[in-house]
């Protein structure tokens, strides 16, 4: 065997080494599991723990970020963090769609990403950091702990193109949100428990002024109106302003059951938050969660579990990207499955 021909056959040894941790000794795909990382990268899950805690003392705001990441790219088709991928010259990036207003923070999930890679580089995926991010972001909102399962694998493509379809809109019917979610195994508990998301963060005025002009929604408790308008006092306000309403005045930096009592009392700011608190089949949900937190944290960490495992990909499909903003360059071929 000649000197090149023994170096591809190391080369080749070399590759199925490395792709080992993503396949079972039985050649099977174990898919998603816990702990995942335990023998190719054990500190995994502690780094990234870590980078979110040292995160949320410098920007409070990036755990709300890390919350809406996982609706925002597990909910459209598959937790691939395609959500991640920046726009190239021929496709749009999911971050720049209409449905994606207001997301941010991305440089962020970069630094964790670097923090992983300093540790055990090429191992651990940008999708397992989007969702591991997300659970102990929730954590520092005074949520609850949820074991997720790790495993999971990056796409190559953004999926701009099917947003829309997938992810439903604050001004949707309720029945619209309910069979959106239920398509990816949410009941109707789960739906009303991940809608608590709205109990932390805000909402920008883009997204209220037409509950507020021409004329003020009369669904909307007439207490709560003079602080909306004072927030949002331009009927087409600017998408760049900051011009915002805090989703919870009580308790804006805490995920808690206060939502529940706010929407209760019509102070929902969204179309969607009002319809919860009166549509039959979701009210019996909201009057139990207003009045039991844990209730709420244990049909939001279901929800939250299932949202976490639709459709991944494991194994060998997709790829460990090296930055998560940008796929891998293959030599020739793209091979998403």
């Amino acid at each position: 065997m000649g000197a090149k021909a023994l170096f591809f056959f190391a080369l080749l040894s070399f590759s199925a080494v490395s792709l080992r941790p993503a396949v079972a000794d039985n050649g099977e795909d174990p898919g998603l599991v816990m702990n995942f990382y335990r023998e190719t990268c054990p500190q995994a899950e502690d780094v990234i723990r870590e980078q979110v805690k040292l995160l949320y003392k410098r920007h409070k705001n990036t755990a709300f970020s890390w919350l809406r990441n996982i609706f925002h790219d597990c909910a459209v088709q598959s937790c691939d963090a395609s959500l991640l991928l920046d726009s190239t010259r021929r496709t749009l990036s999911e971050k720049e769609t209409d449905r994606s207003f207001g997301l941010r923070n991305f440089r962020y999930i970069e630094t964790i990403k670097e923090a992983v890679e300093r540790e055990c580089p090429g191992v651990v995926s940008c999708a397992d950091i989007l969702v591991l991010s997300a659970r102990d972001g929730i954590v520092s909102l005074g949520g609850p702990y949820i074991p997720l399962k790790t495993g999971r694998r990056d796409g190559r493509k953004s999926r701009a193109d099917v947003v829309e379809q997938f992810l439903p809109d604050h001004n949707e019917s309720i029945s619209v949100v309910l069979d959106r979610f239920a398509a990816m195994g949410v009941d109707t508990p789960g739906v009303v428990a991940l809608l608590g998301a709205h109990s932390v963060g805000r909402t920008h005025c883009v997204k209220l002024v037409h509950r507020l002009y021409p004329e003020v929604d009369p669904a909307l408790n007439p207490d709560h109106v003079p602080h909306m308008l004072k927030k949002c006092p331009d009927s087409i306000p600017d998408p760049k302003a900051v011009q915002y309403v805090r989703n919870d005045r009580g308790t804006p930096m805490v995920l808690d059951n206060n939502y529940y009592r706010n929407i209760l009392d019509n102070k929902g700011l969204l179309i969607v938050d009002h319809q919860l608190a009166n549509e039959k089949r979701t009210k019996p949900y909201v009057k139990k969660m207003a009045k039991s937190q844990d209730y709420f944290f244990k049909e939001f960490s279901r929800a939250i579990t299932i949202l976490s495992e639709n459709n991944p990909l494991t194994g060998t499909k997709g790829e460990i990207r090296k930055q998560c903003n940008v796929a891998n360059k293959h030599h020739g071929h793209d091979e998403e499955p």
